[in-house]
């Protein structure tokens, strides 16, 4: 595992755009895992930045994401499709019908996972993983449990993931209580992953979920088990 601690955000956000352009200048036609909330906006800014002057180019990339809210279309403003379709895809060369993220309205969630999975396998699986960490340790939207969860499935929210949340909704009461999110299978099977946490309330959860005991209480903790890990925190 690699740990690089910086100063700000903006650091972070540069350092991580760089390392996912590096994936794909190395492998043009690669798979990019991408992940969604406030942390990764900084990163997908500058991958806008370097595709407009030339410097990465996405025309051959796919893109599989790790989660959408249950009962969203890609159409509302909350969902993760309408996310990832304004902050990132709109401004890369990337093909639309090379991104994928899960359907929040399949009318079988459980078949809906299967389907991902079978997806992600189909490609060959995913090059390098983009994460972020949630405050009670979840990556994508596998919370803390009794075990880890293989395969893409639909998850209840926990109320601290509600919580955090909420800021991106009127109120409270819009936040989803139900996801769809890749299980640690296609996560774990990534080549690379690169997590990435701003601020100091990350902080201990970090070192929870890297230099603890592996637990599905900590889902994080279960990268510590990867060959090919990268965190970059930022400590403003």
């Amino acid at each position: 595992m690699t740990f690089i601690t910086v100063k700000t955000y903006e650091e972070l956000s540069r350092k991580a755009a760089n390392l996912i352009a590096a994936q794909v200048v190395m492998k043009p036609d690669c798979v990019l895992g991408l992940a969604t909330g406030s942390s990764p906006l900084g990163t997908y800014a500058n991958l806008a930045k370097l595709c407009e002057a030339g410097d990465v180019d996405f025309s051959a990339v796919t893109s599989v994401n790790l989660d959408e809210y249950v009962g969203l279309t890609g159409d509302n403003e909350q969902s993760y499709r309408y996310f990832m379709d304004h902050n990132l895809f709109a401004h890369i060369n990337i093909r639309p019908e090379a991104t994928y993220v899960p359907s929040g309205v399949s009318a079988d969630p459980v078949e809906e996972g299967r389907q991902y999975d079978a997806l992600i396998e189909s490609l060959g699986g995913i090059d390098l993983q983009l994460l972020g960490i949630g405050l009670d340790g979840h990556i994508g939207f596998n919370e803390p449990d009794d075990c880890f969860t293989k395969e893409t499935h639909p998850v209840e929210l926990d109320e601290s993931t509600i919580e955090a949340n909420a800021r991106f909704f009127a109120s409270r009461d819009e936040v989803p209580r139900q996801a769809v999110t890749m299980g640690m299978g296609a996560i774990m099977g990534a080549r690379k992953v690169l997590l990435i946490a701003n601020g100091a309330a990350k902080k201990d959860i970090l070192e929870k979920a890297f230099y603890g005991p592996i637990t599905p209480q900590v889902p994080a903790s279960i990268l510590q088990l990867h060959p090919d890990v990268t965190v970059i925190f930022s400590e403003n």
